[in-house]
């Protein structure tokens, strides 16, 4: 087993490698040409960002894997290679809220900074206004801390008579233990509601800031996610129904191409009004208002010109790319389905296990359990790919809602058309929301990730946090997940479907 512990050492180096490689390529694929050899610590950040995410709900997995690894040693220090899972825990996390609430927006406000200012004026600024949100965040997490930083742990008090070692074990229904049948040599047995009693005492620093960062991501990840489960399966089938069923003629391509021209010219003029309006220091409501409109408009305009191009394939090779269009929404309609029984799967095991007490059975948690069964990597992968997939989930409702609501900007990652700042304000999200990503799947597969680090501090801790744990113990977060997924699939189902038009309405002051 000494040499099973070494290979899961380097099963995770050689992980974070590949993963750091990835983030770099998708770094270099979704970047706008503007940003090309150029804001290279916001792409530093972005990339870190993103390999701090992946590794955080690979490390899951791997707490199991880890717990498993001297279940068979047959030697003394078989275990030594072992990694330090609690420790890499808490370090990762801390890593992550840093980069949340203090790096990532460094990089932002650097980035969004004027550039008619010189380098060192907009580090200035970005680092004021950094400074202002630490020292408050500080302040704020050191008065919690103080007042409220403990956690309760229900405990029982039991106690019993001592007796003399037995020669021999006779247990039945008049004798459920040691000692005799007697109601006092049994009390630890046999002890009451009454003898419940509540120990408290204080968390340590970093598990608090953990678990401070994880109600925030928990909050986002009950919005998010119960709309994302939904929609990331009924999105890519819409898309499907929606697709354009044959080419149209050269006639129809001019005259839609002309129309979108108009339109885009429009939004041209929107654009400079706006920017106008934001040069004379008048950035009120209703400016910001007309600049989601403005920024709702561009992002349909982009998707119809998109939609034309597919209907109308031009080149040498446009019988080619009209092959791969209906083959690319005919994948479409696949992963949907795919992603439709991974989505029910999660929702019913939700209800099952964690919404219904006692669980009605432990579902999900016993696959992952018999998939170990017949190789050991094979439930672990399946495990990780439904952690993944309730990642993505919520990537797409953050995505939907952002659509939708005036209140979140928009922040659209695009192949090859991506800005910096979408990526940083996507990275964020990605982070805050993996801390609740990995607690979620914690307790959704508590049987399965029993007696792990995660275990420890997302379960017992957590869960015990005062002022915190009336949330969990009452599934808040769960029982939303699960309506807003409801909710979301008959959104779908009566409106989803349609193709939303732009309504080309500008309420500009100029």
């Amino acid at each position: 087993m000494g040499d099973f512990n070494l290979a899961l050492v380097i099963v995770a180096i050689v992980v974070c490698v590949l993963v750091f490689l990835v983030n770099v390529y998708l770094l270099v694929n979704y970047q706008h040409p503007d940003d090309a050899n150029q804001a290279y610590f916001p792409k530093f950040v972005v990339v870190f960002g993103l390999s701090v995410a992946a590794i955080s709900i690979l490390m899951l997995p791997a707490d199991v894997a880890n717990r498993q690894a001297c279940r068979h040693s047959i030697y003394n220090g078989a275990c030594n290679l072992t990694l330090p899972m609690k420790d890499l825990w808490l370090a990762i996390y801390i890593i992550d809220a840093v980069l949340v609430f203090f790096v990532i927006p460094f990089a932002m406000f650097y980035y969004e900074g004027d550039q008619d200012k010189s380098v060192g004026k907009r580090i200035k600024s970005a680092l004021l206004w950094v400074m202002t949100t630490a020292i408050v965040c500080a302040l704020l997490l050191g008065i919690l801390y103080g007042l409220v930083g403990k956690v309760d742990f229900t405990v029982r008090h039991l106690s019993s008579a001592t007796i003399i070692f037995p020669s021999a074990w006779d247990f039945s229904s008049s004798q459920p233990c040691i000692g005799g049948s007697g109601a006092r040599a049994c009390s630890a047995y046999t002890a009451n509601a009454s003898s419940e009693k509540t120990w408290t005492m204080r968390t340590t620093f970093p598990e608090y800031v953990v678990a401070l960062a994880t109600i925030v991501g928990s909050v986002l990840f009950s919005i998010f996610g119960g709309v994302g489960i939904a929609c990331l399966p009924l999105g890519l089938i819409a898309s499907f129904i929606r697709r354009p069923k044959a080419v149209i003629t050269r006639s129809q391509y001019i005259k839609e191409a002309t129309e979108l021209g108009k339109k885009a010219r429009d939004l041209k003029k929107a654009a400079d009004a706006l920017h106008q309006e934001e040069r004379s220091g008048s950035k009120g409501r209703k400016w910001r208002k007309n600049v989601k409109s403005v920024e709702k408009e561009l992002l349909q305009l982009e998707e119809d010109v998109k939609l034309l191009e597919e209907m109308y394939p031009q080149g040498e090779k446009a019988e080619t790319s009209w092959a791969m269009t209906v083959l690319g929404y005919l994948a479409k309609l696949v992963l949907g389905i795919l992603g439709l029984i991974v989505s029910v799967a999660w929702v019913a095991h939700i209800v099952i296990y964690l919404l219904i007490d006692p669980p009605l059975s432990p579902f999900l948690n016993e696959v992952f359990i018999k998939l170990d069964d017949i190789w050991g990597l094979v439930g672990t992968a399946a495990f990780a790919f439904f952690c993944f997939y309730l990642l993505l989930a919520v990537i797409a409702g953050a995505m939907m809602l952002g659509l939708r609501l005036v209140f979140i900007t928009i922040h659209p990652m695009k192949w090859g058309a991506t800005l910096m700042n979408s990526f940083l304000f996507n990275v964020a999200l990605i982070l805050l929301c993996s801390i609740s990503v990995i607690q979620f799947c914690a307790t959704a597969f508590g049987y399965y990730a029993q007696a792990t680090a995660a275990q420890e501090i997302f379960g017992h801790t957590l869960q015990s946090l005062r002022g915190i744990k009336y949330l969990y113990k009452y599934n808040v977060f769960q029982i939303a997940f699960v309506v807003l997924a409801g909710l979301t699939f008959v959104y779908y189902i009566a409106f989803g479907w349609k193709r939303k038009k732009p309504s080309g309405r500008f309420q500009l002051s100029s």
